[in-house]
């Protein structure tokens, strides 16, 4: 029986439980456990593993060229770190990963023991391709998220995509500084923001809790 569930694993649908078992024994070469706040990986490092987050929260960061911090995203168990890079030319982790949580772990797989498993598991092979093909998807959409100077425009796709019609709740992940650093934005930015959309009856704040209240007029804001 495994320590952690690897239930869920987009890595592994479509696979056992059995399956995934006999996977990870007979592939995970280590197991590394990090403290809130430690790096787990940084931004430039080697990739010789697939890393496979299996237990806590991790938070992704880049640094810029003019040395500022562009967070890119959370990362909750169970998924890959990086898996669109494992096998590149370039093969260089291109964030900072920061564990969030007191207890985080990975599972290490040496990428040619899993390139070798791949080949003989076609289940895993296209469950990897789709894997990194949803990241380009991800990474398009973030490109075009910096690519747009409105702050309320960025602020109306990101409460979009994270409520629905049915479900208009959610709550923030992240510290207003956190989302400062998403958006590319000042703190004092975001705040005057959030504070004329909440004067407007677009949104309500409650603490961590964001509430959409004019659907309609927050998708006018693109």
């Amino acid at each position: 029986m495994l320590e952690y569930s690897l239930v869920g694993c987009p890595l592994f649908a479509g696979m056992t439980p059995a399956q995934v078992e006999e996977l990870v024994v007979r592939c995970v070469s280590d197991v590394k456990e990090f403290a809130k706040g430690e790096h787990v990986v940084r931004q430039g490092g080697v990739i010789n593993h697939l890393y496979l987050l299996v237990s806590g929260l991790v938070r992704t960061e880049m640094i810029t060229k003019d040395d500022n911090v562009l967070e890119i995203e959370f990362i909750d168990p169970v998924r890959p770190l990086a898996p669109a890079f494992v096998f590149a030319d370039r093969n260089f982790f291109p964030v900072d990963v920061i564990a969030m949580e007191e207890k985080t772990v990975l599972y290490l797989i040496p990428k040619s023991v899993f390139q070798k498993e791949m080949m003989q598991n076609e289940t895993l092979l296209r469950n990897f391709l789709r894997i990194n093909s949803n990241i380009i998807v991800f990474l398009s959409g973030k490109v075009q998220m910096l690519s747009i100077r409105s702050l309320r425009m960025k602020l109306a796709i990101y409460l979009l995509e994270n409520t629905t019609e049915k479900q208009n709740t959610f709550k923030w992940r992240r510290t207003h500084a956190q989302l400062a650093e998403y958006f590319g934005v000042q703190r004092p930015s975001l705040s005057r923001t959030l504070g004329e959309m909440v004067a407007d009856g677009v949104i309500a704040l409650d603490k961590q809790e964001v509430m959409v209240l004019d659907r309609r007029k927050l998708q006018s804001y693109m």
